[in-house]
């Protein structure tokens, strides 16, 4: 036995309204359909739903089991159509992926496809953000997610997931005099003047000048930088050295910089950061598709 849900609605309206022209007029139909609907739906069931006696109208005993039911499965059937029309919504919308400097190691076009599959109508968009927010977006809620480097400012605030590990190296020019060298030990580097991000970058300014690693000896800033391109200007200019991932080499050592690998720090880390209250769909779907793309490098 298949009722529709239209039958039920009709049911629902008259047994609630007690009165067909009333009901009808609730469900914008004529009163005859109305009835013609009702007589359908009671021969179907086998059993007359409501007694009619020209003055009023009353429910019959099946009709009150039927009732509570009725309500439960349109109940259900709305909650249903509810939820599909949000995940329909959260398919077509939005989601902003904010990022400092870009992850590249091929990262972004393997999250890209794989997100796009389970998500064909939505849209995700790349936000630069400037290096004095270690958030890179998450903070200020410019970003849904952001690929940030670890540590992370107020992690209280938020979950992430490692997408690459790599060693620390320092950027030279290419006169320094350890720039021939294929390694370089962190303690040689000790005396030099490192280049560091805004203080506004909190603890994660604080990593790339190694303070875990110098034993208490406070670092001498040479300059402050907030983009790849200061970076690589103040490098050049002899105004300090600089640590950087691996990943990140390309974008300083050309054109008079050198990058050396550093032993005696620990690697670096790159995440994919989220907010920990926020459990949207789409969200969720980025952090999944990222975890599929990077299963291999982590």
């Amino acid at each position: 036995m298949d009722v529709h849900g239209r039958d039920l609605r009709y049911f629902l309206a008259v047994a609630e309204q007690l009165n067909f022209t009333r009901a009808a007029e609730g469900l914008f139909v004529s009163q005859p359909a109305l009835s013609k609907q009702i007589r359908m739906l009671e021969k179907q069931l086998g059993a007359t739903l409501f007694v009619r006696d020209g003055r009023s109208v009353q429910l019959t005993a099946v009709g009150e089991a039927l009732l509570p039911h009725a309500r439960q499965v349109l109940s259900a059937w709305g909650a249903a159509h509810s939820a599909v029309e949000a995940a329909k919504t959260a398919q077509a919308a939005t989601l902003t992926v904010g990022i400092s400097t870009s992850p590249g190691r091929g990262i972004l076009p393997a999250v890209r496809s794989r997100f796009g599959a389970t998500y064909p109508n939505a849209k995700a968009i790349l936000r630069q953000v400037g290096w004095a927010d270690p958030t890179a977006g998450l903070a200020d809620a410019s970003a849904d997610v952001a690929f940030v480097w670890l540590p992370l400012e107020g992690g209280e605030r938020y979950h992430w997931l490692v997408v690459a590990q790599e060693p620390r190296m320092v950027a030279l020019p290419e006169t320094h005099r350890l720039a021939r060298r294929e390694t370089v030990d962190f303690g040689d580097l000790l005396g030099e003047p490192f280049l560091a991000l805004p203080e506004t970058a909190g603890v994660l300014r604080d990593y790339w000048l190694a303070l875990d690693a110098r034993d208490g000896r406070p670092p001498i800033i040479g300059g402050e930088v907030a983009s790849a391109e200061e970076t690589y200007e103040s490098v050049l200019n002899g105004d300090g050295v600089v640590l950087l991932a691996t990943g990140n080499a390309p974008l300083i050592a050309h054109d008079g910089v050198v990058v050396r690998e550093v032993r005696g720090i620990r690697p670096s880390e790159l995440a994919l950061a989220w907010r920990r209250d926020d459990h949207r769909p789409l969200v969720r779907g980025y952090i999944e598709a990222c975890r599929l793309a990077t299963a291999g490098r982590r």
